[in-house]
């Protein structure tokens, strides 16, 4: 993925990209739009290209629960959709108020699940005047492979990357050789597991988390993972991997990891962590009352009752992948679509013509 750096995060910065450009007559830089609405986030990035990547200049993330309810019924509720639209609406705002010019919204797994999700997506459409695109798993996985694969270690010969989601989980092998070539064809193996941290913990409770309970959680994802470890059988020659993170659940554990007050991406985003402080994080999680893990300010009330579901998800991952190493990542499926969109207008190649 393209480099990319953040600015006008929490500051006051111009509402309008290119309005000196056009005062002077210059043409003013391409604004694009990446909104990932997921079971459980709905996440927006804005972000115009620089000579090698780009500058996210605006960002928004709510949790909306969208698929709350979904696993019983096959339905998003009311009470969710109507939350879902109110942070959708943000987000129209901001992308109105920053002048994009081209955007990719896309919906994941509860909209695939749900037998209203195509309703919802017109519903979206009718209110709001926004195109949501229903994904499907192999876009999602290789999406995720494109934000996040520029955090790999190029000294590494392969990699498991995966992606903890509300819904779902993608899990990605991405060998090194051809490096250069574009993420997508280095893929050798993905799958989309129909687990999530929703999901999960509704099955099996997410406030009162017991040792069997939780071991529960991480058979089923085992059980999930039961494919894709055939798939990727020729990786256990290779003792060169590690693995690479991106989700909330990974985000939590480094930040619970650094002792951080309240999360910080800039510290997060990057960090190498070994599995030993993994499993002492882990260890520490477990252990929380759900009122501590509420109070905790790297995991909130919002996602106490989830996070341990995540970290069961991640537990299964590294059973079934052992590595000394995992690097985390804070970036995903936004990064993925804003590069894609970047990748096909040429703004990289014409920068440096």
């Amino acid at each position: 993925m393209a480099p990319f750096t953040e600015s006008g995060l929490g500051e006051a910065a111009p509402a309008r990209v290119g309005e000196d450009a056009e005062r002077q007559g210059r043409r003013p830089k391409p604004v694009y739009a990446a909104l990932d609405l997921g079971t459980n986030n709905c996440r927006l990035l804005v972000a115009t290209p620089t000579a090698v990547g780009f500058t996210v200049i605006d960002a928004f993330s709510r949790i909306v629960r969208l698929g709350e309810g979904l696993g019983s019924n096959n339905r998003l509720g009311e009470d969710a959709i109507r939350r879902t639209i109110a942070a959708l609406r943000i987000c129209r705002d901001k992308m109105r108020a920053r002048r994009v010019t081209r955007s990719h919204l896309i919906a994941t797994q509860a909209c695939r699940m749900a037998e209203n999700g195509p309703r919802f997506v017109e519903r979206v459409k009718r209110e709001l005047d926004l195109a949501l695109d229903i994904v499907d798993q192999r876009t999602e996985a290789h999406l995720a492979a494109a934000g996040c694969a520029a955090l790999a270690d190029p000294l590494a010969d392969n990699l498991i990357l995966f992606d903890i989601g509300g819904g779902s989980s993608e899990i990605v092998w991405l060998d090194k050789a051809g490096e250069g070539r574009p993420v997508s064809e280095r893929i050798r193996a993905w799958a989309s597991l129909p687990i999530g941290v929703v999901t999960l913990a509704e099955r099996h409770g997410g406030v009162s988390v017991t040792d069997s309970v939780f071991e529960a959680m991480v058979a089923e994802v085992d059980r999930a993972l039961s494919q894709f470890k055939i798939d990727v059988a020729p990786l256990a020659r290779c003792k060169n991997f590690h693995l690479l993170g991106t989700s909330g659940t990974v985000t939590t554990v480094a930040g619970v990891f650094l002792g951080l007050q309240r999360y910080e991406r800039r510290r997060v985003d990057g960090l190498w962590m070994r599995r030993s402080e993994v499993d002492s994080v882990m260890a520490s999680l477990r252990a929380m009352s759900y009122e501590d893990r509420a109070a905790n300010g790297c995991i909130g009330r919002d996602r106490a009752d989830l996070v341990l579901a995540g970290c069961a998800i991640l537990e299964a991952i590294r059973r079934a992948f052992p590595s000394e190493r995992l690097r985390v990542a804070d970036r995903g499926l936004r990064e993925g679509l804003l590069t894609q969109m970047m990748a096909a207008d040429r703004v990289w190649t014409e920068a440096t013509a």
